[in-house]
């Protein structure tokens, strides 16, 4: 009788796994998009439920601004996922809506960059969890006359500062990562 139930706990505990990693990649990027900062080129979804006419797929054009419906020009740019939600609801309630259930989220992220001694040099599309390594294996991997230890991020919000980075540093949306010259 053991036997015959232990196929059924091997089914059990994967699909308890595949759910907890499920989970987890959820929670990963909510939080990810609650403490994000939306800006040029990114593009979000606005959903407001039971209004067609208010929900919509936009990007947010090249001084970080959108055209909202009734609500006209909003600027967008250094706002999170949850305050412009906040601002949508709040405008849109009492003088359109009685009580707006809003909903914003976002579509794809703006562009990283990665420059210098890579194969394809360029813009990317960001992805969540995505790090040096990652940035520049999509950058075709290192040229001949890369230097492995010499590469350098530089943030789109401090870009003031260039900083030394390793193959595992975390890459933003809008940074820009240069690999050096090797001289030997």
């Amino acid at each position: 009788m053991y036997t015959q139930s232990l196929p059924f706990l091997q089914r059990l505990f994967f699909l308890g796994g595949v759910f907890l990693c499920l989970s987890l990649l959820s929670v990963s990027s909510s939080a990810i998009e609650n403490s994000y900062r939306l800006s040029t080129g990114d593009r979000i979804q606005i959903t407001v439920y039971g209004e067609k006419d208010l929900s919509m797929e936009t990007t947010l054009n090249s001084i970080g601004v959108i055209s909202y419906p009734f609500l006209g020009d909003i600027t967008v740019s250094g706002m999170t996922v949850k305050k412009l939600e906040s601002y949508i609801h709040d405008h849109l309630k009492d003088d359109y809506l009685v009580n707006p259930n809003v909903h914003v989220s976002i579509v794809t992220y703006r562009f990283f960059y990665v420059n210098g001694q890579v194969k394809s040099p360029g813009g990317y599309a960001y992805r969540p969890g995505l790090t040096v390594q990652r940035a520049i294996s999509l950058a075709g991997g290192y040229t001949e006359r890369a230097s492995r230890k010499n590469t350098f991020i530089l943030h789109e919000e401090d870009s003031e500062k260039r900083i030394q980075v390793k193959q595992n540093t975390k890459v933003r949306p809008g940074d820009i990562i240069t690999v050096e010259e090797s001289f030997f």
